[in-house]
């Protein structure tokens, strides 16, 4: 099978199209042709081993020494169940599913093997694939941290960074749930979050939001760009500071995967895709993803 390969640490250029043995499902996975993957900031900061000097000797202990252990990035997919071991039960041949692989990585192939019971589900039928591939990051990272805040209906909740692959589902996982959301972005990019339902939007190039007389009952930095002295000046009594950068991993659950589903269901997510790219394109799609200018998700067709 064809599979795009991060062989050394380094520049998009890195990369490289090889052919490598297609995998066999165990005896609880499924093997599913993958028809659409992502590049997210964490397939980029694997690849060019962005880590801050504090983490640098740990971070390559987890993930390779001189070379990514996993050579095949990609944390999202999207695709068809094409084999199932002998011990699964919840998904057949044929079944159309959207997943997050995490630090297992594999999305950059034509094919991916998957326990049944790890954070894969099934894709609503009126869902394109690489409208599902774009889902999963965000949606359960947002999820993570909307917990972790302990989010309630009638919150004010400020979103940093509202118009990347985080934010653009912080919007509406937020609303969803009942809040007041004011996202802070770029003029450029005021739109897109209204759309998503923003009830109030910042352009960041022309003020400070921690000036403004409006306390928030969250702030969330989904970029982990913004100071923490910053938002903390935002913060209504009792308020919570979630960043995606100093606060632990997000932890994933199997039944968010399903929440998301339910949600792109019944029209209250919506996928953004801001640019499409070929297998041959990868670099070309790290580029533009390490250019820190994505509105919502990179994706990369599995052809």
């Amino acid at each position: 099978m064809k599979a795009i390969v991060c062989p050394k640490y380094g520049s998009p250029e890195v990369l490289q199209i090889k052919e490598v043995d297609k995998p066999i499902p165990k005896p609880n996975e499924i093997r599913v042709r993958v028809y659409a993957t992502t590049v997210t900031t964490g397939d980029c900061r694997v690849r060019g081993f962005n880590s801050p000097l504090v983490f640098w000797i740990p971070m390559r202990l987890f993930l390779g020494i001189r070379k990514p252990r996993q050579p095949i990035l990609g944390v999202e997919l999207a695709g068809e169940v094409e084999a199932v071991g002998q011990a699964v039960t919840q998904f057949k041949k044929g079944d159309r599913v959207f997943a997050l692989t995490g630090m297992r990585f594999g999305g950059y192939a034509e094919y991916a093997c998957l326990p049944e019971n790890s954070l894969v589900a099934p894709i609503p039928a009126q869902v394109a694939y690489e409208e599902a591939a774009v889902v999963a990051f965000g949606g359960t990272t947002s999820l993570h941290f909307f917990r972790k805040g302990n989010l309630q209906r009638g919150h004010k909740v400020l979103i940093y960074g509202a118009s990347g692959a985080v934010g653009t589902s912080a919007i509406q996982l937020a609303k969803h749930s009942g809040a007041e959301v004011t996202a802070v972005c770029s003029s450029a990019n005021a739109d897109l979050v209204s759309s998503l339902g923003a009830d109030h939007v910042i352009d960041y190039t022309k003020e400070n939001f921690w000036e403004r007389r409006e306390r928030y009952d969250i702030v969330f930095d989904a970029v982990g760009k913004s100071t923490k002295s910053a938002c903390i000046k935002a913060l209504a009594p009792g308020g919570r500071y979630l960043t995606v950068d100093g606060q632990g991993v997000a932890v994933e659950r199997r039944e968010d995967m399903y929440v998301l589903k339910e949600l792109m269901e019944n029209g209250l997510l919506k996928p953004v895709i801001d640019r499409r790219y070929a297998m041959e394109q990868i670099a070309d799609a790290h580029r533009y993803v390490e250019s820190g200018r994505k509105k919502g998700n990179v994706v990369v067709a599995i052809r």
